[in-house]
């Protein structure tokens, strides 16, 4: 697998109808924010597309959160701590990124699976 391979992500817009896309891009917003994806699964349950970010944001989330637990792990080792802290900064710069175009892919009104981590559904919501 190439580095084109993991960048892409399928589009999946088509199948949500465009009210229940308009009327839920704040819970889409929300999903890429930390523990907030818990307001979306606990008040837009009847929201296909807001669902559909909330499981792309709970996994994006639970993915930081082991990154975070292995570099702080990592980071008790002497010598090797400092290279490992600099390679988790830039795994951790990258999940940033990820959030951010979660983000903008809900304002556009978009169901794109997050490069990277979009294919994996780790609690299915839907």
């Amino acid at each position: 697998m190439d580095f084109n391979e993991l960048m892409q992500s399928e589009d999946l817009t088509r199948n949500y109808e465009i009210q229940d896309i308009n009327a839920n891009k704040p819970m889409g917003i929300l999903a890429y924010i930390g523990l907030l994806v818990l307001v979306p699964i606990f008040t837009a349950r009847e929201s296909k597309f807001a669902m559909f970010h909330a499981e792309q944001g709970i996994t994006l989330c639970i993915a930081a959160h082991v990154i975070g637990l292995f570099a702080w792990i990592f980071s008790l080792i002497p010598v090797v701590g400092f290279i490992f802290g600099i390679l988790f900064g830039l795994v951790g710069l990258v999940v940033f990124l990820l959030m951010i175009l979660g983000i903008v892919n809900s304002v556009n009104g978009q169901a794109k699976q997050l490069p990277l981590v979009g294919k994996f559904t780790l609690i299915k919501l839907q």
